[in-house]
Formats: structure tokens, C-alpha cells, sequence
């Protein structure tokens, strides 16, 4: 029973990775030992569970049928297991976030975490883009907005509040802005620093959260970039204005590396996440992370 249950295990790997390298990686066996698995489960059942090609792997019909089958097993064990257990969780934990997030408030509270679980592995992975977590063995992430995927649940974390700043080297030469229209005086002939959206491959506007509603400012960029640190880095150099979550500004801010610009008219919050895949049970170790992420958020200073 055991190895037919290592063996479904395997085989889910194998589907949500697209890959027996993958798979075998993430299990920790060699390839060829989880080839000779699959090969063995196929001889078993009577039926050819995977298409195989030399670039890719997908399930026949009778394994697409077979993987949603396994999900529910393999849930229902790891259920029961943990029953046995006391419900304490255990196994490799997949984990993506953004860098400066991770940095900011979940690697300083990892100890917490690990001290209690301490049969839970962490793997982190850093990046900003969204995932495929079923693809990528991914098993939740953190994500700022609020990405367009059906095919994930998201649970809600309180959201980041931005601001607006520039360098003392920049409003030196540009003036200090007292209005939202002062911006488009091209006398003053004030700029921003350009960050490109990775979803629409746009610049994003300036947004400010006015009595009037919300409005949207567009300002000539000499730099545009598409990395939030760089984009950082450039606002410190005084190459423009620049809009982004609180928490990336506050050792700038407190040093004066940077001026906080027009307090009363923020931009919106930006919304923030865990996202994990609908087609599983929640595990107990992705339970349990989620529940100390919402607590981090929920008591941090953003």
C-alpha cells in the first residue's frame, strides 16, 4: 500500500510539473527510478497514464482522471495521517514571494516559524511575477493587486499603503510641489521615475486619492525600469518622482534620503495576497503558513 501511495504521489508530481526530471527532483529520487514508477503503475493499471514526448509530459485522458482521483486519496491520508500525528505539520513547503517583501517582514520572523514546526521545510523562492503554481510545484504565494486567475483561492492580507517621494536632489532643481497641478507646470518641468507594469508592459501613471476621487497623473520619464529595487535606487538619485509601497521608503525617509510628497492625497493601497491552488486541499503546513503570514501583516507597521 505504501509503495502504490509513493507511487500516486509521483505520479501527481509528474502531471503538475510536466516533467520526470522535475518530478524526480522535487521527491528526491533519481529519474530513472521514477520512470521506472510510472512505468511499473501504468503495467499495474492497465493503462497508459502519460503522453510522453522529448520536451514535454501530459496526462492521457485516463490520467487526467486518474490525477483528480489521486488529489483526493493522497488528501484524505495526509489528513488521516495527521490525525495520528496531533495535526502537526510536516514536509518541504514551496513558497514564492516578492525579494524586498520577504526580506522586510517574513526572513526577520522565520525563526518563529521553523521553532514551531520544526517538521515543516521551507523552501523560498523570490521573484514578482505570478507564479503557475501547479506547473512550477509552487505551493502558495504572496502577491501585491490583484492578478486576473481563476484558477487559484486568494486569502486577503491587509493592504500596502504607498506614498509619493522624491530626493532633496530632485525638488532642489524642480521645486517643491504644494498641488497636484503644480506637477504639470512646465516651468517646473518635473518628472517621474517610469516603472513598467509586468502585466501590461505599460508605465504606470501617478495615482492620487483626491476628495474629488481618484486621479491620474502621467510625467515624462527619462528612466523607465521594470524592477521595483532599481526603480528605488533611481528616485535616491533624483532622477523623478516616485510612488511605491511605505514600508521600501521608511529607512530613506527617516534618514532624508527622501521626501514624502502630498501626505493628504496617498495613492490607493495597494491589495496583497496568498494564493494557492483551488483544485487541492489545503494541506496543514500551507494552513499554518497562511495563518502566520495574515498575523505578520496584520501587526506590522505598512
Amino acid at each position: 500500500m505504501a509503495d502504490r501511495l509513493n507511487a500516486m504521489r509521483l505520479f501527481v508530481r509528474v502531471v503538475e510539473r510536466r516533467s520526470f526530471t522535475a518530478a524526480a527532483t522535487d521527491m528526491r529520487i533519481p529519474r530513472s527510478t521514477a520512470t521506472d514508477v510510472i512505468q511499473r503503475l501504468e503495467r499495474d493499471l492497465g493503462a497508459r497514464l502519460l503522453d510522453r514526448t522529448t520536451r514535454h509530459v501530459a496526462p492521457t485522458p485516463e490520467g487526467a482522471a486518474y490525477y483528480t482521483r489521486c488529489l483526493a486519496i493522497l488528501a484524505d491520508v495526509e489528513e488521516a495521517e495527521g490525525a495520528l500525528r496531533g495535526s502537526e505539520p510536516a514536509g518541504l513547503l514551496r513558497v514564492d514571494a516578492h525579494g524586498a517583501l520577504s526580506r522586510a517582514f517574513l526572513v526577520p520572523r522565520l525563526p518563529d516559524l521553523m521553532a514551531r514546526y520544526p517538521r515543516i521545510t521551507l523552501q523560498l523562492g523570490q521573484g514578482d511575477r505570478l507564479v503557475d503554481l501547479v506547473r512550477e510545484g509552487v505551493d502558495c504565494v504572496i502577491r501585491a493587486g490583484d492578478p486576473d486567475d481563476s484558477g487559484m483561492i486568494m486569502h486577503r492580507l491587509p493592504p500596502l499603503r504607498e506614498i509619493t517621494c522624491a530626493s532633496p536632489a530632485y525638488l532642489a532643481t524642480h521645486g517643491t510641489p504644494q498641488g497636484l497641478d503644480d506637477l504639470l507646470d512646465d516651468r517646473a518641468g518635473h518628472q517621474m521615475v517610469g516603472f513598467v507594469s509586468s502585466r501590461t508592459g505599460r508605465v504606470l501613471p501617478l495615482e492620487f486619492a483626491t476628495p474629488e476621487g481618484l486621479r491620474d497623473i502621467d510625467l515624462p520619464s527619462r528612466i523607465v525600469a521594470n524592477d521595483a529595487e532599481t526603480v528605488h535606487d533611481l528616485a535616491r538619485l533624483g532622477f523623478g518622482i516616485v510612488q511605491a509601497p511605505r514600508y521600501r521608503f521608511r529607512a530613506d525617509l527617516a534618514a532624508g534620503r527622501l521626501i514624502e510628497l502630498f501626505p493628504e492625497m496617498p495613492p490607493p493601497p495597494l491589495p496583497l495576497a496568498v494564493f494557492y491552488p483551488q483544485n487541492r486541499q489545503l494541506s496543514p503546513r500551507v494552513r499554518v503558513f497562511v495563518d502566520w503570514v495574515d498575523d505578520i501583516f496584520r501587526n506590522a507597521d505598512i
